[in-house]
C-alpha cells in the first residue's frame, strides 16, 4: 500500500478541510435513521434464548463493541419486526445516555452476526447504500475526535441524555470513493488487530490475577491448617478482624463549600474519585488535579493524606481504591472519597491494597451501602466490615506476588494506550485526507 501527503485542500467538513476530490455530505443524504426496537422490561431476560438483545450496556466508551459486558436476551414470545434485526456491515449509534456523555451518539459497527441479533430503542441503525460506502469507514469517521465532540453538543437532558437527531442529520461528513475508504480501512484495520492481541493479553493477565487473589487471600502461602469463619475459610493462624480495628482513622471528606481554588505552585492537590486508577494508584499527572489554597486544606486537616493511606469512594461509584504515593503526601481529598488509614504495626498497605480491590470486599461495600437513589456508606458500616489479618510478613509476600502481576498489566495497559494514540493519530490523518492511501 502506497501513501502520499496531500496538499490541496478544498470543502469544510467537521472535522476540518479535506481534499479537492472528496466529496462533503450532510448525513441524511446517505444514511436514512432506524430507531431500535421498543421493549417492555418483561420482555429481556439474561437467559439465553433465540435472540441476543443489543442495548446502551453494549458500548464503550466513546464508540466500540464492549467485549465484557453482561448479556441480555429477549424472550421467544417478543414479537419483533424484521428491521430490528442486525446484519453484518451495519453501523449504529447510541440514542441515550447515562454516563456522562461518554457513550451518547457513539458508534457501533457490527463485524460478525452470530444468530439473531435486535438491537434496542436505546440506539439508532443508519441505513446506507453498501456499494457507495463502506461501513467500517463509517463507524472510524463517526469515532473521530471533533464528530464525537460535536455529537456531545448534540445530547439533551440532565440525568439521562438523549440525542437530537435532527441535529445529528445536519453533521457534513467527508466522503472519498468506496476504493480509497477501504483502503483507509485497512491500515486502520490493522492498528486495531494489534490493540485487541494487546487487549487480549491484558484480559488473560486479569484472569490470572483474579485466581491468584482469590488464592492468596483466602489460603496464603504454605499453609495446611484452616477453620471455617464468618468470612470463609483462612489458615488457621489467621485472624478475622473488623475494618476498624486495624485502623487508626476512617474519616469521610466534609461537605466543601466556597472552595477557593488556586495554581499549581500556591495550592494542595485535591484527590478526586475519577483520578482512582483500576489498579489501585492514583494518577500521576498532576496537571489532572485541582489545587485548593493551603487555607483551606488546613481547615479540613483530617483530609490531608499520608503515604501508605488509602482514598476509597464512598458514594455513586462505589469501591474505587487508591494508596496514595509519597508525591500526594499532605493532599486532601474530597468528592465522595474516605481516608483510611491503617495501624502499620498490624498492617501492610499494599497487601491491603488487594484486600480493597478483591470482590468480597467490594461485595460487602455494596451490600452495606445505602439503597437510595445514590449508594453511600457511612464510616460507621465501613468500620463493621470483617477482613482477613495475616501475620505482618507474610502480608508482605503475597503482596510482592499481587504487585507482580500487577506490573506486568500494568506495562500492557500502557502498551494499549500508546497504541490506541498512535491509531488516533493516524485517524485524523486518513480521515481528514492530509495522508492520502493510494488505490487503484
Amino acid at each position: 500500500m502506497i501513501f502520499y501527503k496531500e496538499t490541496n485542500f478544498g470543502d469544510e467538513a467537521v472535522i476540518g478541510r479535506i481534499p479537492m476530490g472528496w466529496k462533503v455530505v450532510r448525513i441524511d443524504e446517505i444514511c436514512e435513521f432506524k430507531r431500535g426496537f421498543s421493549y417492555r422490561s418483561d420482555q429481556i431476560t439474561q437467559d439465553v434464548t433465540n435472540a441476543r438483545f443489543f442495548t446502551i450496556n453494549d458500548y464503550e466508551k466513546e464508540g466500540g463493541f464492549k467485549q465484557n459486558g453482561e448479556r441480555l436476551y429477549l424472550k421467544d414470545e417478543a414479537n419483533v419486526d424484521s428491521d430490528f434485526i442486525l446484519n453484518k456491515d451495519d453501523v449504529l449509534i447510541a440514542n441515550t445516555d447515562m454516563s456522562r456523555g461518554f457513550i451518547i451518539g457513539a458508534p457501533i459497527h457490527i463485524e460478525n452476526v452470530e444468530g439473531k441479533l435486535v438491537y434496542s430503542m436505546d440506539s439508532t441503525k443508519l441505513i446506507f447504500d453498501k456499494n457507495e460506502i463502506d461501513g467500517k469507514f463509517l463507524f472510524y469517521l463517526l469515532k473521530h475526535e471533533k464528530v464525537r465532540r460535536k455529537m456531545k453538543t448534540f445530547a439533551q437532558g440532565t440525568n439521562v441524555l438523549h440525542l437530537n437527531h435532527e441535529l445529528v442529520k445536519s453533521l457534513r461528513i467527508p466522503l472519498p470513493s468506496l476504493s480509497e475508504q477501504r483502503g483507509i480501512v485497512g491500515v486502520l484495520g490493522v492498528v486495531d488487530s494489534v490493540i485487541a492481541k494487546t487487549g487480549e493479553v491484558i484480559a488473560k493477565t486479569e484472569r490470572l490475577k483474579k485466581g491468584l487473589m482469590q488464592t492468596l487471600l483466602t489460603r496464603g502461602i504454605g499453609h495446611k491448617e484452616f477453620k471455617d469463619t464468618e468470612i470463609g475459610r483462612i489458615p488457621k493462624e489467621w485472624k478475622v478482624v473488623k475494618v476498624g480495628e486495624v485502623a487508626v482513622e476512617v474519616y469521610r471528606y466534609p461537605t466543601y463549600y466556597n472552595i477557593k481554588y488556586v495554581s499549581v505552585n500556591e495550592g494542595v492537590p485535591e484527590v478526586r474519585g475519577e483520578l482512582i486508577k483500576e489498579n489501585g494508584e492514583l494518577e500521576e499527572d498532576l496537571n489532572k488535579y485541582r489545587f485548593i489554597s493551603k487555607e483551606t486544606s488546613k481547615r479540613f486537616e483530617r483530609t490531608i493524606l499520608q503515604e501508605g493511606d488509602f482514598v476509597l469512594s464512598v458514594r455513586g461509584t462505589m469501591g474505587k481504591v487508591a494508596i496514595v504515593p509519597k508525591f500526594l503526601e499532605g493532599a486532601n481529598i474530597t468528592a465522595n472519597l474516605m481516608r483510611i488509614s491503617l495501624d502499620r504495626l498490624k498492617c501492610y498497605p499494599p497487601f491491603f491494597k488487594q484486600v480493597f480491590l478483591s470482590d468480597s470486599f467490594n461485595k460487602k461495600l455494596n451490600d452495606l451501602s445505602s439503597q437510595t437513589t445514590i449508594k453511600t456508606i457511612q464510616a460507621p458500616r465501613l468500620k463493621s466490615i470483617k477482613i482477613q489479618l495475616p501475620p505482618l510478613q507474610e502480608q508482605q509476600r503475597i503482596s510482592e506476588i499481587l504487585s507482580t502481576v500487577d506490573k506486568k498489566l500494568e506495562i500492557e495497559r500502557s502498551e494499549k494506550a500508546k497504541l490506541e494514540r498512535i491509531k488516533q493519530g493516524l485517524m485524523d490523518l486518513l480521515l481528514t485526507g492530509k495522508i492520502r492511501v493510494k488505490v487503484d
